[in-house]
C-alpha cells in the first residue's frame, strides 16, 4: 500500500483535515457527484485513504451519498459557504437549496419576496422534469391568495395580512380560496404548519410546496418553493418535499440572519 507524505506547513497542521478540504474542493457546480474511484485518481491520493475521509465527511453530514453509491456535498457545506459572504443577498443565499430542490425532485425551485402589489418571483430553476408554467417567470408578480410561494407569505406576515384579505378577492381558479373567513383559517393552518401546500389554486393542473425565509426580527423576506404537475405531490414524494423545502427554507433563514447589516 503506498505510504502517503504528512502535509507541509508543520507541526500545527491536521494532514487529515487538508486531505479531507482537497476532497471537498474537488465538487463544483461542474461537477457535483464523484465517484470513489474517480475521487481516487482526481485526488492523487490511495483508494483507502479516500475511502476513509469520505466515509468520516458522510458520517459528520458534509458530505451524503447517491442511490449508486456516489458522493455529493450536502446542504451544511452550502450554509456556510453562503454564510461566510459578507454580500451574500437572499437570492445568492437560496441558489444552492433551490439547486438542491430542482436535482432531487426533478420539479422547479421558485424564490419569492413580498411587494407592494403581489409576490414577485426573483429567480427560478427548473429540474428535469419540470412542467413549463406558463405565466411565472422572473419578475412575475403574483396575488397572495393563491400559490405556494404567495400563501406562505401571507400567511406568515400580519402587515400582508392586514394589507391584503378582503371581501372581493379574485377567484384564480375554481379551487382558489376568496372567503375571508375560510382564507384566514386556512391561513392559520398555514403558520402552524409552517408551509403551505397548493394544488390548483393558482394554475389547474399544477401543485406546490413553499416554506418562509425570515428576518430576525420574524417579517417575512421572501419564501423558496418547488411546483410541478399536481399528480407528482402526492404520497411519501409530498411527504419527501415538504420535509426538504421546510429544511430549506429554516437553513436560509438562519443564513440570512447571520448576514452583516448595512
Amino acid at each position: 500500500m503506498p505510504v502517503e507524505s504528512e502535509a507541509p506547513g508543520g507541526r500545527d497542521v491536521v494532514g487529515a483535515v487538508l486531505k479531507a478540504c482537497t476532497l471537498l474542493g474537488q465538487f463544483s457546480a461542474d461537477r457535483p457527484v464523484w465517484t470513489l474511484n474517480d475521487l481516487t485518481t482526481a485526488s492523487g491520493m490511495n483508494k483507502t485513504t479516500v475511502f476513509r475521509l469520505m466515509a468520516t465527511l458522510v458520517q459528520a453530514g458534509w458530505v451524503n451519498r447517491t442511490g449508486e453509491g456516489a458522493y455529493r456535498v450536502a446542504m451544511p457545506v452550502f450554509e456556510i459557504g453562503s454564510a461566510a459572504l459578507a454580500k451574500l443577498d437572499i437570492r445568492s443565499a437560496a441558489k444552492p437549496f433551490m439547486s438542491d430542490l430542482a436535482t432531487t425532485f426533478g420539479n422547479t425551485a421558485y424564490l419569492m419576496v413580498p411587494a407592494e402589489q403581489g409576490a414577485v418571483c426573483i429567480d427560478l430553476l427548473e429540474g428535469r422534469n419540470s412542467l413549463v408554467v406558463a405565466g411565472i417567470n422572473v419578475g412575475s408578480v403574483m396575488p397572495y391568495h393563491a400559490a405556494a410561494g404567495p400563501i406562505v407569505m401571507l400567511a406568515h406576515s400580519k402587515e400582508l395580512r392586514d394589507r391584503w384579505i378582503k371581501p372581493g378577492l379574485p377567484a384564480i381558479t375554481e379551487q382558489t380560496i376568496t372567503d375571508v373567513n375560510l382564507l384566514v383559517e386556512h391561513l392559520d393552518e398555514i403558520e402552524d404548519a409552517g408551509y403551505s401546500l397548493s394544488v390548483s389554486d393558482y394554475l389547474p393542473g399544477v401543485a406546490a410546496v413553499a416554506a418562509p425565509i425570515l428576518g430576525s426580527d420574524g417579517a417575512v423576506l421572501a419564501s423558496i418553493s418547488v411546483g410541478g404537475r399536481a399528480e407528482e405531490f402526492e404520497g411519501a414524494a409530498l411527504a419527501a418535499k415538504i420535509e426538504k423545502v421546510c429544511a430549506a427554507g429554516a437553513r436560509i433563514t438562519r443564513i440570512v440572519r447571520a448576514m452583516p447589516r448595512g
